[in-house]
């Protein structure tokens, strides 16, 4: 079987906010996680973890406050710690650079996402207090050697209906940007902790037919 080819892009401009910290070794290759901060078009921004080789940066050259550019695709891992969410979400840097401020304008846009991939889990269609229509997704994205990454998705409006009516199994093409989203866990003994969501925000979404 052939790899499917272009159908995980992703892409983001943020400011370093951490320093990388060692994530794993793989064929005597280290892998670190960067958290960069990534402005939205409001005044608000969205922390994006970015997964990279010590190959592609010299990992102490990274300062807080550094503005990256980074293109990759949106990756998920299971998480065997036990500390933290079940799925880790990040962006695997393919290529990473280190760019000047004024690069942030009204032309460029800081994070954007496109997914080829399958409806994995029966989307969950609900309604916010103010009356906000959501569907939630989950995508199957394939990688080489036979791996999918799991990819959450939040679709609203008009996509939330349109993506509700979708089943298991469709083929979808998606566009979005990545983003997160804090929320408060209730914890069995009563308290809560606050939590940290990433997930994909869906700004268009397409059912392929075959």
């Amino acid at each position: 079987m052939g790899e499917i080819i272009n159908n995980n892009e992703a892409s983001v401009i943020g400011k370093a906010v951490s320093y990388p910290v060692f994530s794993h070794n793989h064929y005597d290759e280290n892998f670190y996680i960067l958290e960069l901060e990534v402005p939205r078009l409001s005044e608000n921004s969205d922390k994006v973890n970015i997964m990279l080789s010590e190959k592609l940066l010299d990992i102490n050259s990274i300062d807080i406050g550094d503005i990256y550019e980074v293109h990759g695709q949106f990756r998920s891992y299971n998480n065997y710690s036990g500390n933290g969410n079940k799925l880790i979400l990040v962006l695997f840097a393919k290529e990473i650079e280190l760019k000047a401020a004024s690069i942030f304008s009204e032309d460029i846009k800081p994070n954007h996402l496109h997914l080829n991939g399958f409806i994995c889990k029966e989307p969950v269609y609900r309604t916010t207090p103010f009356g906000r229509e959501i569907t939630d997704l989950l995508v199957a994205v394939n990688r080489s050697y036979g791996k999918s990454d799991y990819i959450p998705c939040i679709a609203w409006g008009r996509n939330a209906k349109y993506s509700s009516k979708l089943n298991v199994g469709d083929n979808v093409e998606i566009w979005g940007r990545m983003q997160s989203r804090e929320y408060q866990k209730k914890l069995e003994g009563g308290e809560t902790v606050a939590k940290t969501a990433f997930e994909v925000s869906v700004s268009r979404i397409n059912l392929i037919e075959e």
